[in-house]
């Protein structure tokens, strides 16, 4: 079965945008997978195709509706047991296991926020997962979304041209990917570590490990302290 992402926006036109091209955008059009935007004023039910409201309880911007976002799902569903996705600053962080985990399964339906938000009770009336991609308020979901579809369709089979190129990167092993290099030797002054350039496979593995574990503690100590937690050997006693 096909890796599908259905995106509910209000904005379908800007879809699929960056995973159009390269590697998402080729494997897109090679049927590796399937994308559709869908318009969620297309559940409206005015004639202005209207779909949010005023807050309840006062403030400033307008809520998206539940009930048009609600028909908006219901019309999108498969009857697959999907993940909903809804990309929220407020979600849970997405992880690469999280990533891996969803480019495992037949896709997501994700729903793209705008305005102040959406009505809590959609929320929970179809079990949407809130998602978000870091500690930052964007305009609208789509952006996010593109982010989510995109690390997922990197790890479908048949996308990436070396195996390899999904398994040793930034996160694989709760570690950031160490330094790479490649042609000319020299850069003003600055030349490929001999290390690299030896033909020695243990050395260059050793080394790669070296820098990736020494840029981890530097720049993300909250993954190295993760990382150290489950190498520490964990106590015994008798009795």
């Amino acid at each position: 079965m096909t890796w599908r992402a259905t995106i509910l926006t209000l904005f379908p036109d800007v879809f699929p945008g960056p995973l159009g091209v390269s590697l998402a955008g080729k494997a897109l059009a090679a049927g590796l997978w399937a994308l559709e935007a869908r318009d969620i004023r297309d559940s409206a039910t005015d004639r202005h195709r209207s779909v949010d409201d005023t807050p309840a309880g006062g403030g400033p911007g307008m809520v998206l509706r539940a009930d048009v976002l609600a028909a908006a799902i219901d019309a999108a569903d498969t009857g697959q047991a999907r993940p909903r996705l809804l990309m929220s600053p407020r979600g849970r962080p997405l992880t690469q296991s999280r990533v891996l985990e969803l480019a495992a399964g037949p896709g997501p339906l994700i729903v793209c926020g705008r305005f102040e938000g959406i009505d809590e009770r959609v929320i929970a009336a179809r079990g949407l997962e809130e998602v978000s991609i870091g500690d930052y308020v964007l305009s609208g979901g789509e952006v996010a979304a593109m982010v989510l579809v995109d690390a997922c369709v990197r790890l479908l089979p048949g996308v990436m041209g070396k195996q390899a190129s999904g398994t040793e990167e930034s996160f694989s092993e709760g570690l950031l990917e160490y330094p790479q290099y490649t042609r000319p030797q020299e850069f003003e002054g600055r030349t490929i570590p001999e290390i690299l350039v030896s033909g020695d496979h243990a050395k260059v593995a050793a080394w790669r490990q070296a820098e990736a574990e020494a840029l981890t503690r530097a720049r993300r100590p909250d993954l190295w302290a993760i990382k150290t937690r489950q190498k520490r050997p964990k106590s015994t006693t008798d009795g």
